[in-house]
Parts: C-alpha cells; sequence; structure tokens
C-alpha cells in the first residue's frame, strides 16, 4: 500500500476535527436541544419506538454483529472470505475498540445530559463537555454518545474493505455513518445527548480505525522489507 491514501485520510480526519472544534465554539448544542425539549422535560423521553426499537434493538444487534465478526474471523462468509484472517481480526477488532474507547471517554466525563438540565427539568446547569474537571451539578458521563457507537464502531471497517473493494467500503461506510446519526438523533430527541457528543462518538470511532490501520500498515511494511544476508565467511588457507 501506497502512503498517499493515508496521508489523504489523516488530512480529512485532522478537518473532520476542525469542523468539530468550530462547532463546539460556535454553541450549537443548546439550540438544538431546546427543539425536542421544554420546561418539563423531554416528550419523546419513553416513546416505546425510540426506547424498545432505536435504543435497546439496535445496540442488542450491534452486539451480535460483533459477536457474529469475532466468529468470521474463523469462518468467514460473504465479502468477508475475500479478507485475510489478519484483516478479518482487525476488522472485528477494530469494532470492538472503539466501543471501548467512547466508553472510557465517557466514564472519565463530568458532563450530562441534555435531560438532566435545570432547563429541561432536571437538576444540571449547563457546562461545555470540555470543561474538564467543573461539575454541572448532575451525574455526569454523558460525553460522548455511547450509544450512536452502536453504529460509528463499525466505521474502521471501511480501512479493511477498501483492500479488496472500493465500492464495498464506501457502502459500509455509508451505512455505518448513516445509522450512527439516526442513533444519534434519536437519543437526541430523547434528550439523552447533545448532537456534538454523537458528532464526537463518529470521530473517536473513524480515529481509533485510522490508528489500528496505521499500525497494521507500518507492519506489514517493515515484515515485507528485505532482509540484509551478510556475506558467509570463508576460512583462510
Amino acid at each position: 500500500m501506497t502512503r498517499t491514501p493515508n496521508l489523504r485520510l489523516g488530512a480529512l480526519t485532522l478537518l473532520a476535527l476542525a469542523l468539530l472544534m468550530t462547532w463546539d465554539a460556535l454553541g450549537g448544542d443548546l439550540p438544538l436541544a431546546r427543539l425536542a425539549g421544554t420546561p418539563m422535560g423531554f416528550p419523546w423521553r419513553e416513546n416505546p419506538f425510540l426506547v424498545h426499537v432505536m435504543h435497546e434493538g439496535a445496540r442488542n444487534l450491534s452486539w451480535l454483529l460483533v459477536i457474529g465478526l469475532f466468529a468470521a474471523i474463523r469462518w468467514p462468509v460473504g465479502l468477508l472470505r475475500r479478507l485475510s484472517r489478519g484483516a478479518r481480526a482487525q476488522l472485528a477488532l477494530s469494532v470492538l475498540a472503539s466501543v471501548l474507547a467512547v466508553s472510557l471517554v465517557k466514564h472519565a466525563s463530568d458532563t450530562s445530559c441534555p435531560w438532566d438540565l435545570k432547563e429541561f427539568g432536571g437538576v444540571a446547569r449547563y457546562v461545555s463537555h470540555w470543561s474538564w474537571g467543573v461539575g454541572d451539578g448532575g451525574p455526569g458521563g454523558c460525553f460522548p454518545a455511547g450509544h450512536a457507537s452502536a453504529a460509528f464502531a463499525y466505521l474502521g471497517g471501511y480501512f479493511v474493505l477498501r483492500h479488496v473493494s472500493a465500492r464495498a467500503a464506501a457502502l459500509w461506510f455509508g451505512v455505518a455513518l448513516v445509522a450512527g446519526l439516526m442513533l444519534g438523533v434519536a437519543q437526541q430527541m430523547r434528550g439523552a445527548h447533545y448532537m456534538s457528543h454523537t458528532l464526537w462518538t463518529a470521530w473517536v470511532c473513524w480515529t481509533v480505525g485510522f490508528v489500528i490501520e496505521l499500525v497494521v500498515t507500518r507492519r506489514k511494511s517493515r515484515s515485507s522489507l528485505p532482509v540484509e544476508r551478510s556475506a558467509p565467511l570463508h576460512a583462510s588457507p
């Protein structure tokens, strides 16, 4: 693999980071939260479809897919047969690593969910998720959006599939991205997350997959280097 594609993707990753920082600087979270929230809370919070299908159902389906990807390391099906065992392992591990990365950040976060804010009937005050160590009076642990990672975690599959099919990689990326955004919007309507939480989850999952790809690519390039052999020593006559 040449370095050019990875350099291009690295530039796009940094551009996405800049756009996310701009979103934070413009303060777009609260205005969007107010579209779904009221002083009495979020009317869609207990909506059966959003709770049982978009939340619980999507989460369970995602874990079934993770189990399937790990099983496919040994027993591949469909397009996965075109991947080496190492590539199939990279695919499964990138999904799991993305979920774990998001969970670790959430565990350290002091940011509470929109439904915890006083403005929406809760007890917390709004504090930027970048104000590390500053409590908002609520339970915290709401940044980034863990539920959206049920779909965004699969973004790393793009890096694996592009080596065997650019079309399949693009389709995989598109489905994961759209599904993640749908899950994020569903949680936004329930008051569980701000939009920035969803967008940051997408960026974290993409970046985890990209970093894993860089590590794998570097190891492959090292192993493919020719080994220099020293000339044999001959005994003096």
